[in-house]
């Protein structure tokens, strides 16, 4: 990204999408169908309202360059976002940082409107928090635990922000002890206090294990971590310590779940890189918080029951990523590949919550596009501009009818939910639970959007 002033204009150059992407044809596609590029120009002299406009633009290329497979996979015609809180941080904040980086070079012409690109990229990162659901809800409890493991931090040199607190339904988070803006440092853990597998490799554990037949890193790791939790001179005792002393999921409806996704999703924890210079992993804020409010992690982008089975928490609120995959026969999209209703790039299919839906009627009825497409296909059920309106309503019927056919079986399945005593349960079996609720909320939404449609075509 470069600046370029002469007093008259300032142009501003995008990185460019990488071909290395397996979804480069995809956003290529979307933009060149927006007229959206890599580079644009904003005059010195340029107007507010001309300026935003143009921002609008960068925005617009910035969620499309950073749009991952499920979000181009439910976006269908609405190519403009933002399509999800993961999407338009990561955009925002790309912007800003190279914007901040273009205004220490800038010249003072050139200065000036960077800065109101910048203060209003501010302005729609502040903006954010004020959509989210509301604060959990702090409760009182003994915290001594929870002082010594930050005591312990500090006194192996990690520098925080931010105190423990417990949240009612979810248990311990984080809440700033000060007021924090975009770009600040909440957490700052040096090396030295990481479990890595450099620390590893330091141990004596590591020189008697290490040339055993088959053994991996991960399995030297547990191996480790058993000992260090329970041995009395141990450096992470504290730490250990700190960790819940069960998690119970057996007998549930997620223990399945959980024992695929322990062998499909090997656990990498990567919440970044530690800075060269200060040795450290750094947690900057991707946007404001003030003291007292809860502070969290993105744990990156997994559905609940990736977020149970690792982290032992489920969002509140709505989370994109928890879908229902959908086992479907796609020979029909490789034999009918000239067919304009053939999908002959999806070879997966998926759905989520239709509330998350903008569109709620034809043609797609809150559901994906690529999926209506794929089962028109699959129906035989070709059409055009020229398709008689009752011909593409008795096609619609088809479609809704055959997910009908696949959903409600699911929903019985699910049975009614549970008169199940929640407040006195485990916290993990509430977790089971809460899972169950989603997983019956999602197919729920599906079928109650099939049959609105039906009734639609009826009316």
């Amino acid at each position: 990204m470069a600046a370029a002033g002469g007093g008259e204009m300032v142009v501003v150059r995008l990185p460019p999408l990488s071909e290395d992407d397996p979804l480069f044809q995809d956003k290529k596609r979307i933009l060149d169908n927006r007229k959206l590029s890599c580079l644009f120009q904003v005059p010195t002299s340029c107007s507010a309202a001309d300026t935003f406009k143009i921002l609008d633009e960068m925005i617009q290329a910035t969620r499309v360059a950073h749009m991952d497979e499920l979000e181009l996979y439910f976006s269908g015609d609405d190519n403009f976002g933002p399509f999800s809180a993961r999407n338009e941080l990561e955009s925002l904040n790309l912007l800003l940082k190279f914007l901040n980086a273009l205004l220490l070079t800038a010249n003072d012409g050139a200065k000036g409107v960077l800065k109101v690109l910048r203060d209003e990229i501010l302005l729609k990162l502040r903006s954010l928090e004020l959509k989210d659901n509301g604060q959990m809800v702090v409760q009182t409890q003994n915290q001594d635990m929870e002082d010594s493991l930050l005591k312990w931090g500090e006194q192996h040199g990690v520098k925080t922000k931010l105190q423990v607190a417990f949240f009612e339904g979810a248990g311990r988070g984080m809440i700033a002890s000060e007021n924090m803006d975009v770009g600040d440092i909440a957490l700052e853990i040096p090396e030295s206090a990481i479990i890595s597998e450099e620390l590893l490799c330091q141990s004596d554990m590591f020189l008697a294990l290490k040339d055993l037949d088959g053994i991996t890193t991960e399995t030297m790791l547990l191996l480790w971590s058993i000992r260090e939790r329970y041995g009395p001179s141990s450096n992470f005792k504290i730490y250990f310590e700190a960790l819940p002393a069960n998690f119970n999921t057996e007998g549930t409806l997620l223990f399945d779940e959980l024992m695929q996704a322990k062998q499909v999703s090997p656990h990498i924890l990567n919440y970044g890189r530690v800075d060269k210079a200060t040795k450290s992993l750094k947690f900057p804020l991707s946007r404001s918080c003030e003291a007292g409010e809860q502070c969290f992690l993105s744990y990156g982008k997994h559905p609940g029951s990736h977020l149970i089975t690792f982290y032992g928490f489920l969002p509140r609120g709505d989370n994109p990523y928890d879908v229902i995959p959908l086992d479907l026969d796609t020979s029909t999209d490789e034999e009918d590949s000239s067919s304009p209703s053939a999908t002959t790039s999806q070879t997966s299919h998926m759905v989520r919550g239709t509330w998350l839906s903008r569109f709620g009627g034809p043609p797609t009825y809150g559901l994906p596009q690529c999926l209506v497409s794929h089962l028109r296909a699959v129906l035989n059920c070709n059409q055009n501009e020229s398709t008689p309106e009752a011909d593409i309503k008795e096609n619609d019927r088809m479609v809704l009818e055959t997910l009908l056919s696949i959903f409600t079986p699911l929903l019985e399945g699910l049975g009614e939910p549970d008169d199940f005593d929640r407040e006195n349960a485990c916290w993990d079996v509430k977790l089971a639970m809460d899972y169950k609720d989603l997983q019956r909320r999602i197919v729920l939404s599906i079928v109650t959007s099939c049959t609105s449609g039906l009734a639609m075509l009826d009316s």
